[in-house]
């Protein structure tokens, strides 16, 4: 229930922000002068912008097993990873109170977690082949409490709401620049033109690139979190070793965007590619742990 307020109360706050905006630089009253409400415009980008949005969310279970290849574990399963693996996620899940996730494995031999789904009581929580076959139980188990904590947190569905707040900027005003692009380079006389179509994919395109440092940065933020959520479940030196594990096994590797556990190595924390990183380097990750304390 709190979620559905929230995405409520987010939707009206980007609408009323826009709207604030768009008065100020005189957009309202260019559309009006042009034929075109603001209002519609600004319902429609929130529309596709949310929607968009939260139906990826919503297929998220769906995709995984699709495109990852994840099995899912059947409770009655006679395979004794598995059911250790459902007890170890029963018994995380339990301790932060949420609803039991799936539990699957994917195919893949890099060693990877992710956890996604449309709410913290409906979750599926996936390992690799590779995770099982290169850690040992200590540090699975702490990875395993990783991805729990981003589903207790919410990420998956806070997420959703940013990237929804963003899709919501840049549809708004992709389309009033190429309106705007469309009747002073092409002399549309109502700014529809092919080109002001054309205009707005290109900015559309433009403008998500631009926003997508602040996806990034809660998605480097919930890893930090998560981390320590982890820490909490399983232990301090667990997660560290789990982690350490990962270092030895990816670095140096570029960013990848689905991993979990997402790896960067060398001087990719730094500078201007920082900003388009999904998840922190791995060693500021190893440092925040170790400023925890061994009893955390």
């Amino acid at each position: 229930m709190k979620r559905i307020l929230l995405f409520i109360v987010t939707n009206l706050a980007v609408l009323a922000v826009l709207s604030i905006v768009a008065h100020l630089l005189g957009i309202d009253s260019y559309l009006a002068a042009h034929g075109q409400s603001m209002q519609r415009l600004l319902v429609w980008a929130a529309l596709f912008g949310f929607g968009g949005a939260f139906v990826s969310l919503a297929m998220s279970k769906m995709q995984a097993k699709m495109f990852m290849g994840v099995q899912v574990i059947a409770p009655q399963s006679a395979d004794a990873t598995g059911q250790w693996l459902i007890s170890v996620v029963e018994h995380h899940a339990r301790n932060v109170n949420i609803g039991m996730p799936e539990v699957g494995i994917f195919d893949s031999p890099e060693p990877n977690a992710f956890a996604t789904g449309m709410s913290r009581n409906s979750a599926l929580v996936a390992v690799s082949s590779g995770l099982l076959q290169r850690m040992n139980r200590q540090e699975i188990e702490a990875v395993l409490g990783h991805e729990i904590t981003h589903v207790a947190n919410g990420d998956m569905v806070t997420l959703a709401l940013i990237q929804g707040v963003v899709n919501t900027f840049v549809l708004f005003l992709a389309r009033v620049v190429g309106n705007i692009i469309d009747r002073a380079v092409f002399r549309s006389d109502d700014g529809r033109g092919i080109a002001s179509f054309l205009t707005f994919y290109v900015l559309q395109i433009a403008f998500g690139i631009l926003a997508t440092p602040i996806v990034m940065w809660f998605s480097r933020y919930r890893e930090f979190r998560a981390d320590r959520g982890g820490a909490r479940l399983a232990g301090t030196g667990n997660m560290i070793a789990a982690l350490e594990e990962l270092k030895r096994v990816h670095e140096p590797l570029p960013t990848q965007q689905f991993a979990a556990f997402g790896i960067a190595g060398g001087d990719l924390g730094s500078g201007l590619r920082r900003l388009f990183m999904s998840h922190p380097p791995i060693d500021e990750r190893i440092a925040a742990l170790r400023a925890l304390g061994p009893a955390s």
